[in-house]
Order: structure tokens, then sequence, then C-alpha cells
């Protein structure tokens, strides 16, 4: 009789909370999700080779801490994006780490809702939700209202949710 050779299974998150803000705020978020991607410019930027795509699919060639983040995104179903306001985009620390998650999608294209959008690697999702705490307009609310609705549709999640706070201390109440 052949012997079963027993496997370590690997968890892969269902919440995952990307954000910027300082380590203070870490433990907080460690408690609430399964995964943290703490966006503090620790990272190299995308180099844009696609090597995500095609050579090794949803794994950064890059050695730091994002060689990852293709496949925690991917797995995630509800991604909380918590991000400064910057004219109604995410920070520059927050969408380096979007675009280093590009290997979440494959280079391939298929329609989803009348629309060509990549196909997905890792399935639909359900959750895209943006918290975003600095100084807004009414115009950079509509912007970062629609550019997350556009994020989720791309990225295969059924949702998206932007909710705006004026202090760090409302935050805890929304994750």
């Amino acid at each position: 009789m052949r012997a079963i050779k027993e496997t370590k299974v690997i968890s892969m998150p269902t919440r995952v909370i990307l954000h910027d803000l300082d380590s203070q705020y870490d433990a907080m978020m460690e408690s609430r999700c399964d995964h943290v991607i703490s966006a503090d410019g620790k990272y190299a930027p995308c180099q844009g080779c696609f090597g995500c795509w095609t050579k090794h699919p949803a794994e950064c060639f890059m050695k730091d801490k994002l060689k990852q983040a293709c496949r925690i995104i991917g797995h995630a179903d509800e991604l909380v994006i918590i991000t400064k306001n910057l004219y109604g985009e995410y920070s520059a620390a927050v969408k380096n780490v979007l675009d280093r998650s590009i290997g979440t999608s494959t280079p391939f294209s298929t329609y989803r809702g009348r629309q060509m959008h990549h196909t997905l690697r890792y399935g639909k999702h359900d959750l895209w939700k943006v918290i975003v705490y600095g100084e807004i307009s009414e115009e950079e609310k509509a912007t970062f209202r629609y550019l997350a609705e556009r994020n989720a549709v791309n990225d295969g999640y059924a949702r998206s949710e932007v909710l705006f706070i004026q202090e760090l201390s409302e935050l805890e109440a929304l994750l």
C-alpha cells in the first residue's frame, strides 16, 4: 500500500486591506482582515514588463514585499482600500500597489457587461471598498466613485462602495 503524502493547505485571504496609513494602524487592520498590504513605499514601482501576466503568472519578478501581491489580492473576496485623497484618485503609494497587482488578470480579453475586459485569473469577487480620508471636493468625490466602480468591474468585483471620512478616528467603525 502506498503512503499518502500530506500536503499543507495554504488558506488564501478572503478579506484584504490595502492602506497607506502609518504603522500605528497595523494592529487594528490585522484584527479585521485575513491579510494587510501596507502601501508604505518600501518596494519597487511596477516596471511594466508584464512578466506577472506571461512569464511567471501572478508573481512579480521583483523580490520585495509585493512579490505575491497579485495572488493575495486575486484571492480576496473583499478588497478594502484605505487611501488619502489625491485629486479624486488613490494616493501614489496605493496606486503603485494596484499597478503591481495587474497579474490578477490575464493578457487575454473577454466581454463582461457588454464591455471588453481582461480575463480574470482568480474568478469573480464580491466587494471593492474604498475608504478615502483627507480634504475632498464634491467633484473629487464623484471622480472617486466613478473610479472605484470602474476598477471593480475591471477586476471582477460584483459591487463597489466608496466612503469618505474627515478624521482617521472614524476609520475603526467602518472596518
